[in-house]
């Protein structure tokens, strides 16, 4: 078990500097997804599996769709065409495409072996994680559910399209000279 810890900790180190470093904002939110499946893994050896199912589904689904609609709707023009374009490109995917065969590989032999050590583990159920989060963090957990919200608002301002006004006299001065 030693093992794959330290192979889901290298892949969440690895996709995670490639999170940071890399330019382009879709392929960051690919790595983002594969640091948060290797962070799972982590979780669910250590014998929390019920935290790595709540990883993958809030921060790799969940809070993901949120980053991808960000990113939808501050479309920068007919450049990002081109850019979401490059996206099918098969070079593009082999670096996560790997890395996910990785720990997919690994989830495999951890559940076929089933070699869960019963000293050190201790199943945490939803009861425990519950009223941990909830108990003395209540206001944080408020406090990041209001900036998620006002972050999907912000980046729909950001991202419509303005439309020009003017006025019902000038409206008729303007279609005139055209």
């Amino acid at each position: 078990m030693n093992i794959i810890f330290y192979i889901a900790a290298l892949i969440a180190l690895i996709a995670t500097f490639r999170v940071v470093t890399h330019k382009n904002a879709v392929h960051a939110l690919l790595y983002l997804v594969v640091s948060l499946l290797a962070i799972s893994v982590i979780f669910f050896i250590s014998g929390a599996p019920f935290v790595a199912a709540l990883e993958v589904i809030v921060y790799a689904g969940a809070i993901m769709v949120l980053f991808v609609f960000a990113i939808v709707m501050l479309n920068l023009g007919e450049d990002s065409i081109q850019r979401e374009a490059n996206l099918l490109q098969p070079g593009v995917w082999k670096i996560p495409t790997i890395l996910i065969v990785i720990l997919l590989a690994e989830l495999i032999y951890v559940f076929a072996s089933n070699q869960m050590t019963a000293g050190n583990v201790r199943i945490v159920d939803a009861a425990e994680v519950s009223q941990r989060l909830f108990g003395g963090y209540v206001l944080a957990v408020e406090m990041t559910g209001i900036l998620l919200l006002s972050g999907i608002v912000g980046a729909y301002h950001l991202g419509r399209e303005k439309k020009r006004e003017y006025h019902r006299y000038l409206q008729t001065n303007e279609e005139e000279h055209e």
